[in-house]
């Protein structure tokens, strides 16, 4: 191994280049701040080259397959033989993750960041050692940001090594589709999997675990999201322990215990849903003396710093993380307070989107977490079914509903599921972010025909005043 005579010196070092990470760095060098970016793998992280962009490109194939149903309503014909060609959308993938990781090296050459390959490990509490095959170099700092991410383990013993058998994001990686596809889990990630393979044409089969009688999300939303599962024709089983999954041949046999007794399926593929397991085991963190929980997350305060003020931890690798949304947040708050501003983050208010049947996106407390924190509530919902510019686009399926104070008119949740809730939840966001009543989202104008109408028109139902509610 060559060891580095000197210890390069730098402002601010960024240890992972994912979503956290370079948000984090491009922040702080356009403060002014000299930065290198530490990466071992590749650029952008598990959300660009394995997690968020290719699910979301999956998702997308799928609905717009699923489209072709409806062409006959607006009189196109033709669209009979549409089908998916696997190889090609993963030829698109492939295409679409180097685009943007070049994207985010461009980004960081730009701001004169030096991009680093190799594994990081603290030496102290101000130095860090980075090791690329026979080279071994130090680096001297003022402040360093912690962005490692995490990895993802099934929650259940399964083989290892067994092609049929998934985890993770091992489905946006398959060649060829499934014939029937079983999945384990209900977190979102499960259901996007679930969502877009079913669009593609495999049968797809879910089953939620245990302990769950449905879906992490409202109680409202989780009843329309099980209605179009079924009408989606995902077969889905509640409260089951899985006994095993065990490879045979061309197929896996998968046991379960239900309310309703002992099940075995015979799959051609079997996923189960993964835990996040923290990247902190290599960094060498007690060298600089930084804090982490029984399970290795790291942490942090408002300000995103550890128990050690000169460093930071953003995005899975902590404790108050999980999601990309999350992660970039956290990564613009600790570039700019390493820099020397006043920058904090909170963790409430924060979106949870996913590309099931149809887009679901969620912000602020649930009815039942609001009744449980002792609000006396009022709450509306507004199907899309009612919604002028759903009728146009033959897609009415989904539904809006708002939950608000009943004594104040606060408003206190959006949850909603059908086409746009994904990008219109950002209006909810700043509605809850400002501290907003239902007066704040119903006097704006909303554009006609548009499905934004239906996002009024839900607000607009706390007061009894939405003309198209039934």
């Amino acid at each position: 191994m060559v060891v580095g005579d000197f210890a390069h010196e730098k402002d601010i070092l960024v240890i992972g280049g994912g979503p956290g990470g370079y948000h984090a760095a491009i922040r702080a060098a356009q403060l002014g701040k000299e930065v290198a970016l530490i990466e071992r793998k590749r650029i952008g992280g598990t959300c660009l080259n394995e997690s968020c962009i290719p699910s979301k490109l999956f998702a997308n194939a799928g609905a717009t397959l699923q489209s072709a149903h409806k062409f006959e309503t607006f009189g196109i014909t033709g669209s009979s033989s549409l089908s998916l060609d696997l190889s090609k959308l993963q030829h698109q993938k492939s295409e679409l993750i180097h685009a943007l990781t070049q994207g985010v090296e461009a980004l960081l050459k730009k701001h004169k960041i030096e991009r680093v390959q190799g594994s990081a490990s603290f030496i102290s509490d101000s130095e860090i050692g980075v090791e690329e095959q026979e080279r071994f170099e130090k680096y001297k700092f003022e402040k360093a940001i912690i962005a490692t991410g995490a990895v993802y383990q099934p929650d259940t013993n399964l083989p290892s090594g067994e092609a049929r058998v998934l985890t993770g994001a091992d489905p946006y990686e398959l060649e060829e589709l499934p014939e029937h596809l079983v999945l384990y889990g209900s977190d979102y990630i499960t259901l996007e999997i679930a969502a877009s393979f079913s669009k593609f044409g495999t049968k797809v089969t879910l089953i939620l675990d245990e302990e769950k009688e449905s879906f992490p999300f409202d109680q409202t939303l989780n009843r329309e999201l099980m209605r179009l599962l079924k009408k989606q024709q995902i077969n889905v089983y509640k409260k089951t322990k899985l006994l095993h999954a065990l490879p045979k041949d061309d197929m896996v046999e998968i046991s379960l215990v239900s309310p309703k007794g002992e099940t075995t399926l015979e799959a051609s593929h079997f996923y189960a849903m993964a835990q996040p397991q923290p990247n902190t085991k290599s960094l060498r963190l007690e060298a600089a003396s930084i804090e982490t929980t029984s399970a290795g997350f790291i942490p942090i305060t408002t300000t995103t710093q550890t128990n050690n003020p000169r460093i930071y931890a953003v995005g899975d690798v902590t404790a108050s993380g999980g999601l990309a949304v999350e992660a970039i947040k956290q990564g613009k708050v600790a570039g700019e307070h390493a820099a020397g501003e006043n920058s904090e983050w909170d963790p409430d208010i924060c979106p949870v989107i996913a590309h099931t049947v149809k887009p679901l996106a969620s912000v602020g407390l649930t009815e039942e977490e609001a009744l449980h924190e002792g609000y006396e509530v009022s709450t509306n919902q507004f199907p899309l079914a009612s919604n002028g510019y759903a009728g146009i686009t033959a897609d009415k399926d989904g539904m809006v509903k708002v939950i608000s104070e009943k004594e104040t008119d606060v408003l206190l949740g959006y949850h909603a599921i059908g086409t746009g809730s994904v990008e219109l939840i950002s209006t909810a966001i700043q509605a809850l972010e400002m501290g907003g009543r239902i007066e704040d989202m119903i006097y704006p104008y909303y554009p006609h025909p548009s499905i934004n109408e239906a996002w009024l028109e839900a607000t607009e139902g706390l007061l009894g005043k939405a003309v198209h509610g039934m």
